[in-house]
């Protein structure tokens, strides 16, 4: 059996501006909305669909990227000035991590959802 996830819905304070973040940081587009989401294709059988809420709890999202990709996501990050760091914790301020043989990092959107890029899984 071959399961593979279509879309999560991701909460935000702002569904416009969190998809408009999300979708430059990674070299997206947000897409035409789609009911009440602001829509970004993450791939081909991907979405995120960036909800309007007033209280949710920050989720973690982890992407998995080859190198080149995450060269371009890394320099948007630090063009950006957005705070990154090695572990999930965020105690390892302006560090990569090299965990299996790969690199990764995590840093923070607008709504506070804990995004981690990683090379190898």
């Amino acid at each position: 059996m071959t399961i593979t996830l279509n879309h999560t819905i991701v909460p935000a304070h702002d569904k416009q501006a969190a998809a408009e973040f999300f979708a430059k940081i990674f070299g997206l587009n947000v897409a035409e909305p789609f009911g009440h989401f602001a829509v970004v294709h993450v791939n081909d059988t991907l979405t995120l669909d960036f909800a309007d809420r007033e209280d949710f709890e920050s989720h973690h999202y982890a992407f998995h990227v080859t190198d080149a990709e995450f060269d371009t996501i890394f320099a948007r990050v630090k063009a950006a000035n957005l705070e990154y760091s090695s572990d999930p914790l965020h105690q390892n301020k302006g560090q990569l991590n090299y965990r299996n043989g790969g690199r990764g990092f995590y840093f923070y959107d607008l709504d506070g959802h804990n995004l981690e890029l990683l090379t190898r899984p």
